[in-house]
């Protein structure tokens, strides 16, 4: 028979680190730091929340003084206010419409365009990417009045055509695709070649899986801005059935004009709260992939 060893296998324990007390200055440091991100909380969500409670006050609790920084009498009648002053049924399809199918449409105009400048070889490359990055200097405003035009000679003012169509460059939106694929190893598209796979293949397959923090970072980055966009909306529609929600808010105030301060403040709160229910749920992808880019 083979002896058993019954000897207890006896190993050394792990080096504890011993942890150093904080000193003064930097607890201190830590406090400071704290502070601040209070102070910065504060301003930046500070009007968020008087909008909010404003919103479910009455005429004159909003008015009132030293304010009313809780509402004292709910008044959730604001928002159905808001909803039957104007058509803000109406306002919500528009603006839906314009966001969701103008994104899909920029976003991947902006996948192709970052694709090709990482992955395609043609002459005048560098200088070209220079000249998109120069069109990223120019402010919007000055576009306008070129656009207008354009879609006037098409026939496309008052419709979702002319909505659209003037944002369907993202330069932004390229720009961060083409940092982010840059970080992309080569070995992993030089195997897809190898196994035959086409552009198109090779962008959908692997490229594009890959870059999913920075392709969702972009598309709610672009769908923010159509969300928002105020002045395009303002200009190139003439009919209360294609405005956008920006402009149902200017048609609200006109409406109520400053009697009811309520329901203007209830129809800025049910432009709002979509993006701000979008961003929570996928904050954590817009860090990641700016945090990713922004290292190349």
């Amino acid at each position: 028979m083979t002896a058993v060893d019954s000897t207890p296998d006896v190993r050394p324990a792990p080096a504890v680190t011993p942890v150093r007390p904080r000193t003064g200055a930097q607890r201190a440091q830590r406090f400071g730091l704290y502070a601040l991100l209070v102070i910065v909380a504060l301003i930046a969500g500070g009007p968020l929340y008087w909008l909010i409670s404003s919103a479910l006050k009455t005429n004159p609790e909003i008015y009132g003084y030293p304010p009313h920084w809780i509402p004292i009498h709910l008044r959730w009648s604001n928002f159905s206010d808001a909803w039957t002053a104007a058509p803000f049924g109406r306002f919500f399809l528009n603006s839906l419409i314009v966001s969701v199918v103008g994104t899909a449409i920029e976003l991947c105009a902006a996948l192709l365009c970052a694709y090709a400048f990482v992955f395609l070889p043609f002459p005048g490359k560098r200088v070209l990417f220079m000249f998109l990055l120069g069109a990223m200097m120019v402010p919007g405003h000055v576009t306008l009045l070129p656009n207008f035009l354009t879609i006037a000679q098409l026939g496309w003012v008052n419709s979702y055509q002319g909505l659209i169509a003037p944002g369907l460059g993202s330069v932004f939106g390229t720009f961060l695709l083409r940092q982010y694929m840059l970080t992309l190893p080569s070995e992993i598209t030089d195997a897809a070649k190898i196994d035959g796979a086409g552009h198109l293949r090779t962008l959908f397959r692997v490229v594009l899986p890959m870059s999913r923090p920075m392709v969702i970072t972009v598309a709610l980055v672009v769908m923010v801005g159509k969300w928002n966009d105020f002045i395009w909306p303002l200009i190139i529609t003439s009919s209360s059935d294609m405005r956008t929600l920006p402009i149902g808010l200017l048609f609200l105030k006109n409406t109520e004009t400053f009697a009811n301060w309520g329901a203007i403040l209830a129809g800025a709160v049910m432009v709002i709260v979509p993006v701000l229910v979008v961003f929570f749920f996928a904050q954590r992808y817009i860090i990641a992939g700016l945090t990713q880019g922004a290292g190349k």
